[in-house]
């Protein structure tokens, strides 16, 4: 009998932990019920603190805005960064590689004083560079291709020596540009009309340009009507401020020759290339000049010369030439160019076109010196740190299987090309990227530039029209941003993957750069600036401090900087920057704070120089 007595209390027991369950399982139900009703003010607290990490990219003490006032420095109660002083007025214009006085010791021939000579380190000035007095925001596209403030670029040699030109003109406190060159003085729109009788412009086969001895740049920037980017470059010369205006007016440019080394572009980058009486020898050197424009220049693509010695019969006597030195000239230049695989299209009046072919089974080379270089796109790449001289040789085509091939690859049109898989990739010639890898990089891109434009609701419109990468990657930066209303300058540095004939092969334009020296631009050129990475692959190379003043040389007051790098690294940068005039925020990465990545925004004060504010702080 004991053993069912004892069963029996066990069911007692068991029923009444049931119903204890119960009871604790209804009361905290309804203790939930309760707080998500509004009365818990513990729940009430949760939502409020849920709501303010979904908010946590606003920035609400950011003003992305221009208004080209000046900006009081805002003491505070932390440890001082070191504080850097404006640079003498004199500097205003300042361009650390391209400087006058520095040019001017060096060798004439080859316009060797015209390029890059970087200061060494002893004699780098580390200040901030002024602006000058009456400083504004420059006008937003589409009006400022014709129209730049005086008080930004005040230099009027260009208005007296071109005035027939019909380049620039000088009109109460503006410069305007009516679109014209010196071989175009109906306008750059009729003179590119003229080409696209026949070069395809219009149907996207053309998307990256290149302009040598761009003059202010006006056939680039009516280019862009036509959904060109062009690469333009002038040397710093005694006009004083072309590749300047042509930034000004929101127009892509770079100071630059062409003279002893190697241009910073890669092998088949530019689907056009031209020269419209940019005064340059062409056929001296055996033809070294004419030879790089043909690395640059695309199976396909097509060379423009209006100039000397181009219908010589009707100018030589207003170029002071002789008939035989102009004939000889051009005949040189024919010869120069069925050398180099390039068919002539068209001559007529002051204008002849050529177009390269397509591979080097299509033509027939009598004789040819060939680069010994098995890339030279390696080749280019080292140039910024070793200063490659330009060889006096062709480049060779990539290998085709059939004569209609495209060497290098078929690009499609423009914009299509500007997410398909570039060739260079297809072909496994950029180590460690795949197309699979590829497609991930520009979803990752995407993701990280609407994290932007949720920071600042501004990027994407007119009020950021230069906009520089100075650490490109694959270009997916700039092709996520890709608008009419703006255009980005891809660096990629020297010491970084070499992915530039990438960044061209997607219908956008870049150059190779070494961060430890100047950039060749003038100071004030870009609205905003990106880099991913920059500071921790330099970390060992140079200092952060040079760096970051260079970038604040070439950024406009109330211009924005936007760096993606580690936490470590950014601390590091954010410490320097608090010396500059910049306020900064730093941000987390839009996965969230456990992310080590870390976004550091950032946007340069309005100041201007005065005539009174020296430094000796270099």
């Amino acid at each position: 009998m004991a053993p069912k007595l004892h069963s029996s209390g066990s069911k007692g027991r068991s029923r009444v932990s049931l119903f204890v369950v119960i009871g604790l399982c209804c009361f905290f139900y309804l203790l939930g019920v309760w707080q998500r009703s509004g009365f818990g003010k513990g729940d009430g607290f949760a939502i409020e603190m849920n709501k303010q990490q979904a908010n946590c990219n606003v920035l609400p003490s950011l003003d992305f805005e221009s208004h080209h006032n000046y900006v009081a420095t805002i003491e505070s109660s932390e440890p001082k960064s070191k504080v850097f002083k404006p640079c003498d007025v004199r500097y205003t214009d300042y361009t650390p590689c391209q400087e006058q006085d520095r040019a001017m010791t060096f060798p004439r021939e080859n316009m060797i004083y015209r390029e890059r000579h970087c200061p060494p380190e002893e004699e780098k000035l580390r200040c901030l560079i002024p602006a000058p007095n009456g400083y504004t925001s420059p006008f937003p596209w589409p009006k400022s291709r014709d129209y730049v403030y005086y008080s930004n670029v005040p230099f009027k040699s260009l208005t007296v020596e071109k005035a027939v030109q019909n380049w620039v003109q000088y009109q109460g406190n503006v410069f305007k540009f009516p679109g014209g060159g010196t071989m175009f003085p109906q306008g750059a729109d009729a003179y590119i009309d003229e080409l696209a009788q026949v070069i395809p412009i219009a149907d996207g086969s053309v998307r990256t340009a290149l302009d040598t001895g761009c003059g202010v740049a006006s056939w680039g920037a009516y280019m862009l009507k036509r959904n060109v980017l062009t690469m333009s470059f002038a040397p710093r010369d005694n006009h004083e401020a072309q590749v300047q205006f042509a930034l000004e007016r929101g127009v892509p440019a770079v100071i630059g020759v062409l003279g002893s080394i190697k241009l910073p572009y890669p092998s088949r980058a530019f689907d056009i290339a031209q020269c419209s009486r940019c005064l340059i020898p062409w056929t001296d050197n055996a033809g070294m000049y004419l030879m790089e424009v043909d690395r640059v220049l695309r199976p396909g693509g097509y060379w423009v010369l209006s100039g000397p010695p181009i219908n010589w019969k009707t100018y030589y006597r207003t170029w002071k030439r002789s008939k035989e030195d102009l004939k000889g000239e051009q005949s040189r230049i024919e010869e120069l160019a069925e050398s180099l695989c390039w068919e002539k299209k068209y001559e007529k009046g002051d204008v002849a076109i050529w177009r390269k072919k397509v591979n080097a089974k299509s033509c027939k080379r009598k004789s040819a010196n060939y680069c010994q270089s098995s890339d030279t796109d390696d080749v280019c790449v080292l140039f910024m740190l070793r200063y490659k001289k330009m060889d006096t040789c062709i480049t060779p085509f990539p290998d085709v299987k059939s004569a209609n091939e495209v060497a290098g690859g078929q690009l499609k049109k423009f914009p299509a090309r500007l997410f398909d898989v570039p060739p260079r990739i297809r072909n496994g010639d950029v180590p460690g990227v795949t197309p699979e890898s590829y497609e991930e990089d520009n979803k990752l891109w995407k993701k990280h530039v609407n994290a932007y434009k949720r920071i600042n609701r501004l990027l994407g419109t007119t009020r950021y029209r230069n906009i520089m990468d100075m650490n490109a990657g694959l270009g997916g930066f700039a092709a996520a941003l890709e608008s009419s209303k703006l255009w980005v300058m891809n660096v990629v540095p020297t010491i970084a993957p070499n992915t530039l004939g990438v960044i061209y092969e997607r219908g956008l334009i870049g150059i190779y750069h070494d961060w430890c020296e100047g950039f060749s631009t003038y100071p004030r050129t870009y609205d905003l600036v990106h880099a991913n990475g920059l500071f921790n692959l330099y970390r060992d190379k140079c200092q952060f401090e040079d760096i970051l003043l260079e970038l604040d040389r070439i950024l406009r007051p109330e211009g924005t900087v936007i760096l993606r790098d580690g936490v470590e690294v950014l601390n590091k940068v954010m410490k320097i920057a608090g010396g500059m005039r910049w306020e900064t925020k730093m941000m987390d990465h839009e996965d969230g704070p456990l992310v080590p990545e870390k976004i550091l925004v950032a946007v340069k004060q309005y100041w201007v120089g005065a005539a009174n504010a020296t430094s000796t702080d270099q």
